[in-house]
């Protein structure tokens, strides 16, 4: 009884000595646990408005009639919805034949060529893009990603040697489906 009425009375004391710093203590959590839950709730908000903008966008009536520039922005937030990191979208000029460089969920780096267009993919963009992975973007895994199809000499050629992904592959990744590479 005696250690508990000691304790008591040491607390009590340290309370009547430190208060103002505890109160400050106490106020500067609340504001760091306030602020981390208002980001949260920003992080949620904006991750929900980026989801409703891809639903509303990626749709093959809206995809077959988007630009270039367009479609690989299209790509490039699908990549970001299934938890691709460093996500770039080089653009037109200098792209050296790769549109978006990104790293997949576990690390690895993958360089993306986007070919939105009403025709199959001829065997020539693959191989430009087997070069490119080859040479300028050494260390990534090629990809390429068409709203149409590809040759029958297009599939063989880049069978085993880059990541093909066509208009059906396209529409389930659209839909939902998350891509694994």
């Amino acid at each position: 009884m005696w250690l508990l009425v000691t304790v008591v009375r040491v607390l009590i004391h340290f309370v009547q000595d430190c208060w103002p710093w505890l109160v400050g203590v106490l106020v500067l959590v609340t504001v760091i646990v306030g602020a981390i839950t208002v980001l949260n709730e920003l992080a949620k908000h904006e991750a929900h408005q980026r989801e409703e903008r891809l639903k509303s966008i990626a749709r093959f009536e809206r995809v077959d009639v988007m630009t270039g520039t367009d479609f690989e922005e299209l790509i490039a937030e699908l990549l970001r919805r299934d938890g691709y990191r460093d996500v770039a979208v080089i653009g037109r000029s200098g792209d050296r034949g790769v549109d978006i460089t990104a790293r997949t969920p576990d690390g690895r780096k993958i360089a993306v060529q986007c070919k939105r267009q009403a025709r199959n993919v001829p065997p020539d963009r693959i191989r430009n893009l087997i070069g490119a992975v080859h040479s300028t973007y050494a260390g990534h895994r090629g990809v390429l990603v068409t709203n149409s199809g590809y040759t029958a000499q297009a599939q063989s050629e880049g069978r085993g040697r880059i990541v093909m992904i066509g208009r059906e592959e396209l529409g389930l990744w659209m839909a939902g489906t998350s891509l694994k590479l």
